[in-house]
């Protein structure tokens, strides 16, 4: 299967129904090491892109990953930034609000974690959770000291859409590009992958009693997520559904939207100018007839 960034692009305004979108495709890869060949190419090539980004400084970008327990979200970053220079890259995981973040507007903490331009940002969970867990759990809104007029469930979601979107045009147009990633797992996998997590000891410290509690609202979690790719999906910062019960083909979809998204980017590697050029010129000089150290 060659693989179509289009084909798993939500599109503006689309009524995202998640049944309709497989967690399963053909594979772009015909065997493991074709699998390994492949994305090492990709791992390569995005870090050459990487270089171009730092140096051009125009651009930075945002990856944001959302998806189920044991979707394969740190498998994915892994993988595919494996080839990236730590100096040029950052990755912050949100968990639950600390108590100063709780007394700030609910996207005041990840606006500090933005990347500046020339650099990369990976979003491991996101602002997004604010309408994913917390509308699954509405009781978490009581602790976010909100005004009693916020708290109208008929209209909470959308005005927190409303801000999303905001948020990401304002970043779009200061030359921030943002590419969001839902790995789209499937429930069964899911529980191949719980059971494997339990019955191996290398990956028992993977799993918690409180994954198996959010499992039983899988329902919940799958409408609230239909919800919000449809309502926050735009052209300037779309959401991918990447199909996620094999984690190999969809490291390699990750990986090839990455490619079309910076590939797409306006860079170049800065000019030098004629008075640059006579600078080095005089530094190379003074370097070619330095005296032998003694030392």
């Amino acid at each position: 299967m060659k693989i179509d960034p289009k084909d798993f692009r939500v599109k503006e305004g689309e009524s995202v129904d998640l049944k309709k979108w497989p967690t399963l495709v053909k594979p772009a890869y015909k065997s493991k090491e074709q699998y390994h060949e492949l994305l090492d190419e990709q791992v390569s090539e995005l870090s050459d892109l990487q270089r171009l980004l730092y140096a051009s400084n125009r651009y930075s970008v945002l990856l944001i990953f959302q998806a189920m327990d044991a979707a394969g979200k740190d498998g994915a970053i892994r993988h595919v930034m494996s080839g990236i220079n730590p100096q040029g890259c950052q990755v912050f995981s949100f968990k639950h609000p600390s108590a100063e973040e709780l007394d700030h507007d609910f996207l005041w903490r990840t606006t500090q974690a933005l990347p500046e331009r020339g650099r990369i940002g990976i979003f491991n969970r996101s602002y997004y959770e604010e309408v994913l867990i917390v509308r699954v759990h509405p009781e978490i809104l009581l602790g976010e000291g909100l005004p009693d007029e916020v708290l109208n469930e008929e209209t909470i979601w959308q005005e927190r859409y409303r801000s999303i979107t905001d948020l990401e045009h304002h970043l779009h147009r200061n030359g921030t590009r943002i590419i969001k990633f839902f790995l789209h797992l499937s429930k069964e996998e899911q529980r191949q992958r719980f059971l494997a997590r339990i019955d191996e000891p290398d990956k028992n410290w993977k799993f918690s009693l409180a994954d198996i509690v959010e499992r039983k609202f899988w329902k919940q979690y799958q409408q609230a997520y239909a919800s919000c790719l449809s309502a926050t999906s735009t052209k300037n910062a779309p959401w991918y559904v990447v199909p996620a019960d094999d984690k190999k083909n969809a490291r390699l979809i990750v990986s090839r939207i990455l490619l079309e998204t910076f590939k797409a980017l306006d860079m170049h590697y800065p000019e030098t100018d004629a008075k640059r050029q006579q600078e080095l010129l005089s530094i190379r000089q003074q370097l070619m007839t330095e005296a032998p150290d003694d030392d």
